[in-house]
């Protein structure tokens, strides 16, 4: 018998070596994939309104808009993440766009039909956290109304019915111990949405059904926004100051008007620079916890006025009831705005209320009230929800809307409506 000695050749060495290699390259990967995780959730809801009453620049009485939200996140690693949500929408009263392509600024006098409304890449070590993209920031202690609140405008196509806006913005938070300082820039604004003027929610005056409503194209701000906030948690109290630099979110309007024929009357939406200085604190007690918060507002421009605005609550749990009651105030101290949209400081002079009560896991209910010190007007709201298995829930409510001509919430004293929603979640 006859033995052959095969000799191993160089590539069959590196073919092994790049096996081993590519072993380990899969092991490396699978290793990372298991610490990532992705998230997501979301819901599509029906929300139909019957008002009673139309309105002199609105005929409708029944109004139905439909909303698919998607919201993900990726956890890539254990110090960053990245965060996700769209929206698609569709209504029966065109206060939504029909225009089926991605709305990355939301600065359109309609609500987007698809919109990004948050995409953000957040990254964190240590008290360290850094967030930069289109994001939500929130400020503020108070429940009823929040003055320091400058990096969250609003969608106010329905005054009663709001959602927040996301903002582009970079955003450093540093916490340790007790103490949390928040730096947020933002390079593009973002306004809130006002109510469209051939809609309810414009509450223009009767007579203005005489003269052909337009609306001048808006000039945004092009400067960066800056704020900052400091928080201090101590022993049975909390509060910070906060600081902002840059533009109002809700607008003053300058109005020209022609009555040759045909007679026109034209809206021009300006966002004033702004300057807040404020502050808010929380003390629970045995009985209750108390809060305020209040900013001064500053600003160089001929149209905007200077004035405080301010708010003191206080905050009661008891079994499943819960009770939030307060006061919004409002000292100007220089006057210049003719015609503006500022449903912060509309609801100021006023007393504000909510209470609301679990009935079981699957049903509660709710109230809430403001009422204008001077008793010129009058907003109510009971609303009674029922999750029905684990992905459907209904809402019923009802809206009342009160008051003189010339009151903020007066005004919309034909908008007293009812409410049922239909979401369905995932």
């Amino acid at each position: 018998m006859t033995f052959r000695f095969r000799r191993t050749c160089s590539h069959c060495r590196r073919c092994g070596a790049s096996a081993r290699r590519a072993a380990l390259l899969a092991l490396l990967w699978s290793a990372a994939l298991s610490a990532q995780s992705f998230t997501q959730r979301g819901f599509f809801e029906i929300r139909n309104f019957a008002f009673p009453q139309t309105a002199p620049n609105d005929s409708g009485r029944i109004v139905s808009e439909q909303l698919l939200r998607w919201e993900a996140a990726w956890r890539m690693s254990p110090a960053l993440q990245l965060n996700a949500g769209f929206d698609a929408r569709f209504d029966s009263h065109r206060q939504f766009e029909r225009a089926w392509r991605i709305d990355w600024a939301d600065r359109r006098r309609q609500r987007p039909a698809i919109s990004a409304r948050r995409l953000s890449l957040l990254a964190h070590k240590g008290g360290l956290t850094f967030e930069g993209g289109r994001q939500f920031i929130r400020w503020g202690k108070a429940d009823i109304l929040n003055p320091t609140d400058r990096f969250a405008p609003k969608d106010f196509l329905n005054v009663l019915t709001t959602d927040f806006l996301g903002v582009t913005a970079v955003r450093g938070t540093y916490e340790r111990g007790g103490e949390t300082l928040d730096i947020v820039v933002q390079p593009v604004f973002t306004p809130s949405r006002t109510p469209l003027l051939n809609q309810r929610w414009a509450a223009l005056p009767e007579e203005a059904a005489q003269f052909i409503i337009r609306e001048a194209p808006v000039e945004y701000p092009r400067r960066a926004a800056a704020g900052a906030r400091w928080n201090h948690v101590g022993d049975g109290y909390e509060f910070s100051l906060s600081f902002y630099d840059g533009f109002n979110h809700l607008p003053v309007y300058a109005v020209s008007a022609t009555l040759l024929p045909p007679p026109t009357i034209v809206f021009q939406r300006i966002h004033p620079q702004m300057r807040m200085y404020g502050g808010d604190a929380a003390v629970p007690t045995r009985w209750l916890t108390l809060k305020g918060e209040a900013a001064y507002f500053a600003s160089t421009s001929p149209l905007a006025d200077n004035y405080v605005l301010y708010v003191i609550q206080a905050e009661r749990q008891r079994g499943e009831w819960l009770f939030v009651g307060g006061y919004a105030g409002e000292t100007v101290t220089e006057r210049r705005v003719q015609i503006d949209f500022a449903p912060d400081r509309g609801l100021a002079k006023t007393f504000l209320g909510r209470a609301s009560y679990n009935i079981d896991p699957n049903r509660s209910m709710a109230f809430e009230s403001a009422v204008r010190q001077n008793g010129k007007g009058f907003y109510g709201k009971f609303e009674y929800t029922q999750a029905i298995g684990a992905h459907w829930r209904v809402t019923a409510a009802a809206n009342v809307l009160r008051g003189a001509r010339e009151d903020f919430l007066g005004q919309y004293r034909r908008n007293s409506n009812l409410m049922l929603v239909l979401r369905y979640s995932f």
